[in-house]
């Protein structure tokens, strides 16, 4: 069962329609209700099949936070996309976290069924909205990378590729039913989840993070892509200290690849943002992950 929020509940009574705008939807999995946000662009024809891009907010953090921080609304009213922004669960309702493998706080704790959570709420949406089942796409930072990269490999007959930012696979391996496209940013000085693997250092983190060089040769073996890269050193155009290489592994099947955008001196952020630098470390504003990441998407739809 799905319930719109009361501030929108006499438009949507009885699973009607979405429409352009905003809205909070509740799902019903296991006996608890799991908000999300959509967002919905004004250009949506329901005549017209949409892609729709879910967007997963990292831990100690919230839906809401997450669609300010990325500024992903503006990229879909552009190019014409629904994009989703779930609520993970917690104590605390600003602090919510996803069971994405080895992280992250009180979704793990509590072995939180994410892919039951996420299916329903496809099916609820492919009730409301005339989505294209062939473009659904996950992207999210941090924890929300990793529970991108769970989807991918749990999920892969719903989601066609993925985008992680800061955020490498929670989980030893991964175990697609076909090929998934990857896409990756990761900073060099992040301290939150180091490229490296191992804990973090803030906060006296514990967690034993899967290295960045084990994501990525993990999903080379998922999708049979070129072991060796193609490298890019992308302009250096903002002054701000940082520089981006980009190393594309291509000749995955079925047209899978792996790109990984890899800042150098980045901290634990969104490309292209600028949001609590102060505390997450420095972005790179040489590049936009909200224009890297929809390219990706539309380069990648579900093979038919």
């Amino acid at each position: 069962m799905a319930l719109i929020s009361p501030i929108l509940s006499l438009l949507f009574l009885a699973a009607e329609p979405l429409a352009a705008g905003d809205y909070t939807l509740e799902i019903a999995v296991a006996g608890e209700s799991r908000e999300t946000i959509v967002h919905v662009p004004e250009s949506y024809d329901p005549e017209e099949p949409i892609p729709l891009v879910l967007c997963f907010h990292g831990a100690a953090s919230n839906a809401r936070q997450q669609m300010r921080y990325c500024g992903l609304n503006s990229k879909a009213d552009e190019s014409g996309f629904i994009v989703v922004y779930p609520y993970g669960t917690g104590r605390v309702s600003g602090f919510r976290s996803w069971n994405a493998g080895n992280c992250c706080g009180y979704a793990q704790r509590e072995e939180t069924d994410e892919l039951s959570f996420v299916t329903k709420l496809l099916d609820e949406l492919e009730v409301r909205a005339n989505i294209d089942p062939r473009r659904i796409y996950a992207t999210g930072i941090s924890n929300g990378g990793m529970l991108s990269y769970h989807l991918a490999s749990e999920m892969s007959d719903r989601i066609a590729a993925i985008a992680s930012v800061a955020g490498p696979m929670g989980y030893e391996s991964c175990s697609p039913n076909r090929p998934v496209p990857i896409l990756h940013f990761h900073g060099t000085t992040d301290t939150f989840v180091s490229i490296k693997g191992g804990p973090g250092t803030q906060r006296g983190a514990n967690i034993e993070f899967y290295s960045l060089d084990h994501t990525i040769s993990s999903w080379i073996d998922a999708n049979g892509c070129d072991s060796t890269p193609d490298r890019t050193d992308m302009p250096d155009e903002s002054e701000d200290g940082m520089q981006v290489e980009r190393y594309t592994y291509g000749g995955g099947r079925e047209g899978s690849e792996i790109v990984l955008y890899k800042i150098i001196g980045g901290g634990h952020t969104w490309p292209g943002r600028q949001f609590l630098t102060g505390v997450l470390g420095p972005s790179t504003m040489d590049i936009s992950a909200n224009d890297i990441i929809w390219d990706f998407f539309v380069k990648h739809p579900m093979p038919e």
